[in-house]
């Protein structure tokens, strides 16, 4: 069976089908009626309870989680910026 395409949603659209299974309380079925993958949809409820602080004790909010993914972008970046400014002065380094 191949692969489903990736698909991209907007908050709106998470933040909709949160208020569906919350509204119908039955995951499976507004996963079915929205065509979801149900792990999908049980991520987007996951992460909305712990967005309104319902969450377990040390779980990153979403505001958190992105700050966490641009402060890892940025460390890559001021690493690749380190190595390569240092590479070249080992070549002039004279013994």
């Amino acid at each position: 069976m191949p692969r489903r395409k990736r698909r991209e949603y907007t908050p709106e659209q998470k933040a909709d089908a949160v208020r569906m299974v919350r509204k119908v309380g039955n995951l499976a079925k507004v996963a079915r009626d929205l065509d979801l993958t149900e792990s999908a949809l049980r991520n987007w409820v996951q992460q909305a309870d712990i967005d309104e602080g319902h969450g377990p004790e040390g779980a990153l909010t979403s505001e958190e989680r992105e700050e966490l993914r641009r402060l890892r972008r940025e460390v890559r970046t001021l690493e690749m910026e380190r190595d390569f400014l240092r590479a070249p002065t080992n070549k002039f380094v004279s013994i």
